[in-house]
């Protein structure tokens, strides 16, 4: 009695036992799905130890969190007639009263710095003390604005007449719920109902609102998504089994493997991610063809002897080795995210492995259980295995294999050069926004603020001075505005804020308010004018924003558009030349910091690791094989049908100009898992075949094809559809990785069932013996027994 058929036997022998146990697994999980949470920081890619993020936290260290600013905007002349620019300036008030808010910077409460000639310090005056009642009054408001205070600049206004309000939530909220709750039950609800009451159209941006709201919708449409994927994987699964038993008990797997998802989520602890989120649909993707080999197998066994208990043994016993090794292999290939450094790819493989080999376990366990209860299926639910056009594309597989097997090479070689092509134009995409839905009104409201202002990504660049008052030095002064001018030549980011913009305000108000005196001091008035700031008390808190309390360190501060990892190089190189010509590395310490940047060094970070991972799964694929059949050409033989659909996936995103991100990148992994999967299928019933026909090729061959070609054929297009449905989102990642996906299901599915053939009937000469089968002592496949 082989392992396989006393695991089958302790199965249904035990079937109670075995129910009740899923049944308080599943319990338990439930219970930990309250744990589960999503992450209210951008996806961190990069290890804690990792340059990038040091530099981050030292800034974070510095100055506090960077990522708190929520700006509200308006463009409409009608906002300076009395009315509405009291009430614009009431509803920011009303906001800067809250506890969630630190505090606010607008028209309503503008600070205009004067000299106090007497006591030789700056003081700061409001704008204006009451409420305007006429145009004229407004007007003057306006022009004093826009006309005497080139400090507030891009800042709370721009020459096109645009209003701009920053609120800076309190930091200590910025990464919790309780900065949800703020934006989604008071923040959106005020600004709803002002625009109602006004006619106005305001919009809201920055950083912790994209990140709410964004998040709002993957929630939301993540559970449209694994519904819909269940909805039509069933009705897909129907058509060809036409079952409700079958439909039912695959849809029961899988429904059972994503709870269980969610609860491995809670019971680790581990946030919801950009790529935590892949799990439910991946337990899909892998439970489904489980259930497929399994009911398409039972049912073959009952429509050759009728016997329940004997085909039910022979599920689990002739079935159950082959599934668990492709459900291994599986696993294995996105285990080798463990090795990797980044804690988000680490808890992604994690959790993807336990969870392959949960759905394993649960398709091995349930569907032989709940067919034991159930009568045998009738004739008409064993028709789909003689369907005439079923047998048709068989057969014709069948044909191609026998007399197309250098046509078959010639298309294969020429797809291989195409995709070569389409491979070196993938481009690399960090940008933080470029996933985000297109309709919705807060990606139109980020395309406004990138018009109007420039960006609502922030860019900070920090510098050490390595003495204490170091930053008000004039040689300091001097040198950032140097790299602010060149700042302002990039169209990609917005109009910095630093140290030096409060010193040229100093300047401008030490002479009158004049606006063209809106510049850095000479050496000669640098005395005077900072004198006068010693002495005040009033602009402290302005400082505070630009340089720490010690004065050895300045930050400045510039916004960036939606850009990619490309632009931002270029950026990056340009603005380090202008770095290093500026700032002695003997005297400063620059770096370049801030929550887009590390994203987008980020996903550079994702990519080096993902091509460590791949490379790792495909040497752990190729020692199987190796161990599994004893031949060094098998593993050539193994591996071409499943690197063919990578390169064609990698291609296609290089022709339809689907850039490499974190939302795509896992299509890679994904594709991979599978093509191993059919190809396992096929070299185990190949095997079998091998031992059956007396080692004589062709047979086995063609036997296998037979036998496999209608699973592997139902599992492909089933997941073809399941996916397809998340081409429907209004996430670009998530229809990329959709549409790539399905497309690559198909490719391997036709892959291994027309190279992989093709590929044993001209190697597996030499391999095909009685003697390198007898060297295998591991048998994925029993020998064939009879009836």
């Amino acid at each position: 009695m082989t392992f396989w058929t006393k695991i089958a036997g302790f199965i249904l022998r035990n079937r109670y036992l075995v129910l009740i146990t899923i049944a308080i697994i599943t319990g338990l999980l439930v219970t930990q799905m309250k744990y589960m949470r999503f992450s209210y920081t951008e996806a961190n890619l990069l290890p804690t130890d990792h340059e990038a993020n040091i530099q981050y936290n030292k800034f974070l260290e510095i100055f506090g969190e960077e990522g708190n600013l929520i700006i509200l905007g308006v463009k409409d002349s009608t906002v300076f007639t009395p009315a509405k620019f009291n009430a614009w300036n009431k509803l920011v008030k009303d906001l800067d009263s809250l506890s969630q808010v630190d505090f606010t910077i607008s028209i309503a409460n503008v600070q205009q710095l004067k000299a106090d000639r007497k006591q030789r310090k700056f003081i700061v005056e409001p704008l204006f003390k009451s409420a305007p009642k006429t145009n004229k009054e407004v007007d003057s408001i306006k022009k004093q604005l826009f006309e005497k205070l080139p400090f507030y600049e891009n800042l709370l206004y721009n020459d096109q007449g645009t209003l701009q309000t920053a609120i800076y939530l309190n930091k200590d909220i910025v990464n919790t719920p309780a900065r949800r709750d703020f934006i989604t039950d008071v923040l959106i609800p005020t600004v709803n109902t002002f625009e109602k009451q006004h006619q106005l159209d305001i919009r809201v941006s920055g950083m912790p609102y994209i990140r709410t709201v964004n998040s709002q919708n993957i929630i939301d449409e993540m559970e449209i998504f694994v519904v819909g994927a269940l909805l039509i994987t069933a009705i897909i699964f129907f058509f060809f089994f036409r079952s409700f038993r079958a439909t039912f008990i695959t849809l029961l797997v899988v429904g059972i493997g994503v709870i269980w998802a969610f609860g491995f989520i809670g019971l680790f602890r581990y946030e919801i991610t950009v790529l935590s989120a892949l799990i439910p649909p991946l337990i899909i993707v892998i439970g489904v063809p489980n259930a497929v080999f399994l009911i398409n197998k039972y049912q073959q066994e009952v429509k050759k002897h009728g016997n329940q208990a004997k085909s039910l043994q022979r599920v689990i016993s002739k079935v159950g080795n082959a599934t668990l090794m492709t459900n291994i292999t599986t696993a294995s290939g996105f285990a080798t995210f463990v090795f990797v450094k980044s804690q988000l790819l680490r808890e992604f493989g994690i959790l993807a492995s336990v969870n392959i080999v949960s759905i394993f376990i649960l398709a091995l366990l349930i569907i032989p259980i709940i067919y034991s209860f159930m009568p045998l299926p009738e004739k008409k639910h064993l028709n789909h295995l003689e369907k005439k056009w079923m047998e048709n594309v068989v057969n014709w597989m069948e044909r191609m294999v026998k007399k197309q097997r250098i046509g078959i090479y010639i298309t294969t070689v020429v797809i291989i050069i195409f995709s070569m092509i389409g491979l070196y134009q993938i481009k690399v995409s960090g940008s933080l926004i470029e996933d985000m839905p297109k309709s919705k009104q807060f990606y139109k409201d980020i395309k406004f603020f990138e018009y109007e202002f420039g960006g609502i990504m922030p860019l900070e660049i920090l510098i050490d001075t390595k003495k204490d008052k170091g930053v008000m030095k004039l040689s300091t002064l001097k040198r950032m505005e140097k790299l602010n001018e060149t700042i302002e030549t990039f169209p990609e980011l917005s109009k910095p804020i630093s140290i030096t913009n409060l010193v040229k305000y100093s300047k401008q108000a030490y002479y009158n308010g004049n606006p063209k005196y809106y510049q850095l001091p000479t050496s000669q008035e640098k005395g005077y004018i900072f004198a006068y700031t010693k002495n005040s008390s009033s602009n402290s808190g302005m400082l505070k924003n630009f340089v720490d309390s010690t004065g050895r360190y300045a930050r400045i501060t510039t916004f960036m558009k939606d850009i990619g990892t490309d632009k931002m190089d270029i950026i990056q190189d340009r603005l380090q030349a202008v770095i290093k010509k500026q700032f002695p590395d003997d005297q400063y310490e620059i770096s370049m910091t801030g929550k887009a940047l590390v994203f987008l060094k980020g996903t550079n970070y994702l990519i080096k690791n993902l091509v460590i991972s791949l490379s790792l799964a495909i040497i752990l694929i190729s020692i199987f094989m190796a161990w599994m059949f004893r031949s060094p050409q098998m593993i050539l033989i193994s591996l071409v049908p499943n690197m063919l659909p990578l390169l064609i996936t990698a291609g296609l995103m290089g022709y339809l100009s689907i850039p490499i991100k974190p939302s795509t990148i896992l299509v890679f992994s994904i594709a991979f898992g599978i093509s191993v999967d059919d190809t396992i299928h096929f070299l185990a019933k190949y095997r079998q075949e091998l031992l059956a026909n007396n080692w004589k090729i062709k047979p086995a061959v063609y036997s296998a094809l037979k036998e496999t070609g209608v699973s592997m054929f139902y599992t492909s297009i089933v997941l073809f559809f399941g996916f397809l449905v998340f081409t429907i989102s209004s996430f670009g990642g998530t229809i990329a990785l959709g549409g790539l996906v399905s497309i690559t299901l198909l490719l391997a599915m036709v892959s291994n069932l027309l190279l992989l053939p093709s590929l044993l009937l001209s190697f597996e000469k030499r391999i095909a013996n009685k003697n390198v089968l007898k060297e295998t002592k591991f048998k994925i496949l029993p020998p064939k027994e009879d009836k």
